[in-house]
């Protein structure tokens, strides 16, 4: 497995695709990470906490909109 560490610059947009995942269009530096060894490898996402806000905000709209696609739930309701 490569491992990177990615930092991201910039958010630019987000959206669902017809699977349910969520695309986040990014500026980033990215770059080769070396794992340590005795740790496992990972690719680590570096942010700074104006970019983790504006990330919580994009996610939230996101799973709002998703949610609204989806069919309402019958339980619980009496005819």
């Amino acid at each position: 497995m490569k491992t990177h560490q990615i930092e991201i610059q910039k958010f630019k947009a987000a959206s669902a695709n017809q699977h349910g995942q969520l695309m986040f269009k990014v500026d980033a530096t990215v770059a080769p990470k070396t794992p340590i060894e005795g740790i496992e490898p990972s690719t680590l996402v570096l942010m700074t906490e104006a970019n983790a806000r504006v990330l919580m905000a994009l996610l939230k709209a996101q799973l709002t909109e998703l949610d609204s696609k989806k069919p309402k739930s019958r339980h619980g309701r009496h005819g």
